[in-house]
């Protein structure tokens, strides 16, 4: 092989290494991704189905692709929530003080990313087909913790509180909920959550 020639190989090895970490996960999560929604692994979603509760409840990082800045003080068991239907995948948490949930002074956070690609502004927050939490027509649009949200009282299947979600980008919804005692933190808990890239 004469010099030439072992210049040309050793570009193309250059060339295909370049290529190959290009295309490498590690890469890729490195660049922001805006279609990115955070999904439940089979693990998380076995979890959901069988409502195993977690002694001491997870932390900042509950719903793996969200981050949960400020979570109050006084919750001790965790229950992660999953599924997929109607064309949407929703994804969350909920913390809890163990309390019934129809006793008053029940203390609980619930946050929840949905993947519905239908969702590109507050309003249409309407039209998500949740099994849990649909937004009613009297839902009313607020700025809460900086953010524009639907909003309503929580009641029924919800339970006591107060009850808000937003369009974090087009085709991500994010939703909390909280209790009657954990409301006057609600602009927090708003506030501290962010959407993380892969």
């Amino acid at each position: 092989m004469n010099r030439i020639q072992r210049d040309l190989a050793l570009s193309a090895v250059s060339l295909l290494s370049a290529g190959a970490l290009a295309a490498s996960p590690a890469h890729a999560a490195a660049s922001p991704d805006s279609t990115y929604c955070p999904t439940p692994s089979k693990a998380e979603f076995r979890k959901a189905k069988y409502n195993e509760p977690e002694h001491p409840p997870r932390g900042a990082a509950a719903v793996k692709g969200l981050r949960v800045g400020h979570i109050p003080k006084g919750f001790f068991q965790g229950h992660v929530t999953a599924a997929k239907h109607d064309g949407m995948t929703e994804y969350g948490y909920r913390w809890t003080d163990g309390r019934d949930d129809v006793d008053r002074e029940h203390r609980s956070l619930w946050v929840r990313v949905a993947c519905w690609p239908g969702a590109n502004k507050p309003t249409r927050l309407k039209n998500v087909p949740f099994e849990i939490g649909r937004f009613q027509s009297d839902a009313k649009t607020r700025r809460i913790g900086g953010r524009r949200v639907l909003t309503q009282r929580a009641d029924g299947a919800l339970g006591h509180g107060r009850y808000v979600g937003w369009v974090e980008r087009k085709g991500i919804v994010i939703t909390v909920l909280v209790s009657d005692p954990v409301v006057p933190r609600l602009g927090e808990i708003v506030r501290g959550i962010r959407l993380a890239n892969r």
